[in-house]
């Protein structure tokens, strides 16, 4: 089967009627007998087709292929080679995996992270991947340029990149405009090598905190993470709709569709016990807000399945829903190995092949980290066995996200602007903002915190993760790190500090070491008694736990894994805790995790908790800083944090029939979602709506007042509930749907104002009708979803 032009028409979602003409009579740009896809002022569909139009089948394979491992049989030593380019890759090579990573690796070992060894200096990024451009664009036959990707959960995953806060942690500062300037510099820093894509954000929503992956998430409320994932794309690809990216800019790719956050058992890649309703009224909504309102280009389906279909086949979810509902016309990228796990994990292929039948069918358009199925696909062809439009089409969408990348024009990267602006003072001052606003005071008894430098006397500093720096999963290795004792150093070199290691966690720092071993446990005995006598001789104590880049994972492999049936601390940490506790002296805890701190002996035990979560490259200032009061904590818990792993899962926005209770045990949470504590104190209102009654297609007009009570200057998260009853099917008994972080000083009151809109007071009704129903709801305010003041208003089908 041939592509021509008109082939070309229904390959393009949303093309106006002008560029569908252009795609049949693309002569009118044609530029000096040229081809037409080498012209820049042309529409891209037309570019597209006509280059479709000149390819072989072999050179569209290629174009869905990708290379990581591959990347050595391009390469001598370090350097790319055109010639040995050319021998391994005769068709061109449409993708390449990670160009930041020296030679990739088997499978997806160390796709998290690992150390400095792995990766190629800035310089050298920027020298393979310009090389590579040059022998795509010079010395293949099209001169298609290489489409290159790499990660950027919370910060650009590459050397001397900067490292913010780990995504829990951003979420944690419930701050949109925080969220874009971060994502910015992310943007720039990853496209000054000359990558136009990188694989974030994660939308996933998460309901299990025995999931390793938990922490690259943005919390459990699906409007939290929407409106966080609607700033994260638009601080990396820029606002609002449009066709080319600009300078300076990524394309974003949406992961993880979907059902990823709340696996059976909590064990990654597990199946997800979802139904449509739930997945409508909660897994769904980030992914489709940010396809509504961001020019997103790039999707990532789940590994896991639901309702018996894995999300990497599922043509009702990423055709019916995906391309159709949401009217998405970008790529679909898969998940690393997820096309050929259909055959290898699932067991609903028979073969690669017909892993990448399945892939290519449900609209997989381009296989991830290395192509092993798509491999298969020109035999496939060849013998009848696959369908060339379906090769016609994953091409055509991939070469489209290529030339809406502006790859055509200037694929290349720049290593002296890469130089100046990696990590430099502005992302470094941009990163210790990041983590100061993320910190998340958790209690505070008889106000320990914030410590006087004049009365604290000698300090202990003491446990696991006091002198490292703790970045989470996905990072590299940054310019420069700052672990707790060096900001308490930094921030109060007055005070005397003195410190202990108490335990260790694990026996190895290696995040990307499959198998992991708890330290030595009477070695620890012997470390938590030379604590003790360290502690002694202090007059306060502070205890640095929690978790490691190895505690707490992404389980890709089982025999690599990440996940937990024990959400406490492990090891000796809580014997730790225990002992100091014992010496009667305050003893505050600042909690380094991803996970959800459900450790209530600690909590029971500490005079203070602030939770630091993986605080990023600047973390150890930005948490002495909250110490000794510099910055007042303002951050707030986008999860509920249980009591126990017999809770889960436990959510906030549940359904009225749910949390009846348990014998023997008490059925609240630790903390509930939005909670965090100040320095200071504020005074929230009720809120005030416009009017009593309002139509269905009237948005709700909502004003809340907040004051400062106290005596020090202080940031607020005023949250914004509301309740749905008397409609046709059960409703969350709370449903956040706005929110305000703002900076007040003593006695400084700020009227706040929201909308709550048709669409977000929208139920999927028993015939699975998204419609605004009638009937009461309720507007509710306050500082966490568990201290609110609320009003009644009325929705009525004719006002």
């Amino acid at each position: 089967m041939s592509f021509n032009r008109r082939s070309a028409l229904k390959l393009f979602a949303g093309g106006s009627l002008t560029t569908l003409a252009v795609a049949q009579a693309p002569a009118a740009f044609a530029q000096g007998g040229g081809p037409l896809y080498k012209n820049a002022d042309a529409p891209i569909a037309a570019r597209v087709a006509d280059l479709m139009a000149r390819m072989t089948l072999e050179e569209k394979v290629a174009q869905i292929r990708t290379a990581w491992a591959a990347k050595g049989d391009m390469i001598d030593g370090l350097a790319f080679d055109p010639a040995r380019a050319s021998e391994a890759f005769p068709h061109s090579i449409g993708h390449v995996t990670r160009p930041s990573d020296k030679r990739g690796v088997p499978g997806i070992t160390g796709a998290a992270g690992g150390t400095a060894a792995r990766w190629r200096t800035p310089q050298q990024t920027v020298e393979f991947i310009n090389a590579l451009q040059r022998w795509a664009m010079e010395d293949t036959r099209l001169g298609i340029p290489v489409l290159l990707h790499e990660e950027s959960l919370h910060g650009y995953m590459a050397t001397e990149a900067t490292m913010f806060p780990q995504a829990i942690a951003l979420a944690s500062s419930f701050d949109l405009d925080l969220m874009r300037r971060v994502q910015s510099v992310t943007a720039r820093e990853v496209r000054s090598r000359g990558v136009p894509l990188v694989l974030s954000p994660v939308v996933d929503v998460v309901r299990d905190p025995r999931w390793g992956r938990i922490e690259e998430t943005w919390g459990e409320d699906p409007y939290l993470v929407g409106e966080m994932g609607v700033a994260a794309v638009e601080g990396l690809q820029g606002a609002g709709k449009f066709e080319k990216l600009q300078d300076g800019k990524v394309f974003a790719t949406l992961k993880h569709m979907t059902g990823h956050g709340q696996p059976e058992a909590g064990n990654n890649v597990a199946p997800a016990q979802i139904s449509e309703r739930d997945l409508r009224e909660n897994f769904f909504l980030p992914f489709r807000e940010i396809v509504r309102r961001t020019s997103i280009r790039s999707v990532m389906p789940s590994y896991n399945e639901i309702d018996g279909i894995p999300s990497h086949a599922n043509t009702w979810l990423l055709g019916d829903i995906l391309r159709g509902e949401w009217g998405f016309d970008g790529a679909i990228v898969s998940d690393y190995g997820g096309v050929h796990e259909l055959a290898t994990l699932h067991k609903v292929a028979d073969d690669l092949e017909d892993a990448a039948r399945q892939s290519l069918r449900a609209g997989v358009d381009s296989e991830l980290p290395e192509g092993m199925a798509y491999a298969t696909l020109v035999d496939a062809v060849r013998a009848g066995r696959i369908e060339q439009d379906l090769i016609d089409t994953a091409c055509a969408r991939m070469l489209t996200l290529k030339f809406r990348a502006g790859l055509f024009e200037d694929p290349y990267g720049d290593a002296e602007l890469s130089q100046r602006i990696t990590g430099n003072d502005e992302a470094r001052a941009l990163a210790l903002e990041a983590a100061r606003k993320g910190l998340c005071l958790l209690t505070n008894k008889d106000g320990t915190l914030p410590l006087d430098r004049r009365t604290s006397g000698r300090v202990a500093v003491i446990g696991p993760n006091h002198a490292i720096a703790r970045l989470g999963g996905y990072s590299s290795v940054p310019k420069q790190t700052i672990s707790l004792i060096e900001g308490l150093r930094q921030v109060a070199p007055s005070v005397d500090f003195v410190t202990a290691q108490g335990v260790f966690i694990t026996t190895s720092e290696d995040r990307s070491q499959d198998l992991i071993y708890l330290a030595d446990r009477e070695e620890n005995l012997r470390l938590i008694a030379e604590a003790v006598e360290v502690a002694k001789t202090a007059d306060t104590i502070i205890v640095a736990i929690g978790d490691t880049e190895q505690t707490s994972r992404e389980g890709f492999a089982t025999n690599h894994l990440g996940d937990r049936t024990d959400i406490d601390i492990v090891g000796e940490q809580n014997e730790l805790v225990d002992a100091l506790a014992a010496l009667g002296k305050p003893l505050i805890v600042t909690a380094y995790n991803g996970r959800p701190p459900s450790w209530p002996n600690v909590i029971e035990k500490a005079d203070a908790i602030l939770e630091c979560w993986y605080p990023g490259q600047e973390g150890g200032i930005a948490v002495a800083e909250a110490l000794f009061g510099d910055i007042n904590p303002g951050g707030k818990m986008p999860v509920t944090v249980v009591r126990n792993e017999g809770q889960v899962p436990y959510f906030y926005n549940h359904k009225p029939s749910a949390r009846r209770g348990y014998l023997f045990d008490d059925k609240g949470p630790l903390f509930p979602f939005g909670h965090g504590m100040s320095y200071t104190s504020f005074a929230i209102s009720a809120p005030r709506a416009s009017k009593a009654v309002y139509g269905l297609a009237e948005p709700i007009e909502v004003e809340v007042d907040v004051r400062n009570t106290g005596d020090r200057v202080g940031d607020e998260v005023v949250q914004l509930y509301i309740t749905r009853t008397d409609v046709s099917v059960t409703r969350p008994v709370l449903e956040l749907k706005g929110f305000e972080r703002v900076t007040l000083r003593p006695g400084e009151t700020r009227t706040l104002t929201f909308a709550v809109t048709p669409d977000q007071l929208t139920i999927w009704n028993r015939a699975m009708e998204e419609v605004n129903e009638p009937g009461p709801v309720k507007l509710s305010a306050g500082g966490s979803s568990a201290d609110l003041k609320s009003t009644d208003v009325e929705i009525v089908s004719n006002a």
